[in-house]
């Protein structure tokens, strides 16, 4: 299964969809700080399952409607930063969809998010990223989970990795850096966490329009279920390559 992730920069890559769906051939992607007014319903064979209505800086999933079903699609409001509640730019800042595999027959949720700013807290992140797998856990109990997107979280990722393995899920950095743009906030954005899943591979794809590098994830379903993972025994999780941690 292929999924990609990319923040359009407030809409500015959209231009370039469907040649991304075109060379990789993804079987779903999901969108941050999109124009939802302005989203087609087709990209390429990917279709639009739904996306935020009350933001300005939006979310969205396409699906393959010859792979999935999509059962049902859910947006929701995280913790808000001071940021959110001056500025207002995200009222939702998680978009899930329930979908039927029909080639593997089996039931999943794939959803994209985006964390506040650098503006805010790491703590504050940490609980959007907390409070974004529960929600997705009611969605679809105990399914296998793919949440990609911007966390927003581009240094001391060791603490993050420790409270999401706690949680029973795991997350996954690509192969490359996904944003460059300032000298210092330089780092892996653009991440994923799930359950339920075996992630194969992460690969950064080469910079568009957008401040952020799209992200290509490709991953299979794991032997052990969702709900096992969540009740196995909590882990020390193995330090991250390649960031500061604390």
């Amino acid at each position: 299964m292929k999924v990609i992730s990319y923040n359009l920069r407030k809409n500015r890559a959209s231009g370039e969809l469907i040649a991304l769906a075109e060379r990789y051939d993804p079987d779903l992607l999901c969108l941050q700080e999109c124009d939802t007014l302005d989203l087609p319903a087709e990209v390429g064979l990917l279709h639009l399952a739904d996306s935020t209505t009350r933001n300005r800086l939006g979310l969205a999933v396409y699906y393959r409607r010859d792979r999935f079903t999509a059962r049902k699609t859910q947006t929701f409001a995280l913790k808000k930063s001071l940021h959110d509640r001056v500025l207002t730019p995200a009222h939702e800042r998680l978009i899930g969809t329930l979908l039927y595999d029909m080639a593997a027959q089996r039931e999943l949720v794939v959803a994209s998010f985006h964390a506040a700013p650098l503006t805010a807290l790491n703590s504050l992140r940490r609980n959007q990223i907390r409070s974004a797998h529960a929600e997705l856990n009611v969605l679809g109990p105990n399914l296998p989970t793919l949440m990609v997107g911007d966390y927003n979280y581009p240094i001391f990722k060791k603490h993050l990795s420790n409270e999401v393995k706690e949680s029973g899920y795991d997350l996954t950095l690509s192969d490359s850096r996904t944003y460059t743009r300032y000298k210092f906030f330089r780092g892996h954005f653009d991440l994923a966490t799930s359950v339920g899943l075996t992630i194969d591979n992460i690969e950064t794809l080469p910079r568009g329009t957008s401040d952020h590098m799209p992200i290509l994830v490709t991953s299979s379903y794991g032997d052990a279920t969702a709900e096992d993972a969540v009740l196995r025994p909590k882990q020390t999780a193995a330090p991250v390559e390649g960031e500061f941690s604390i």
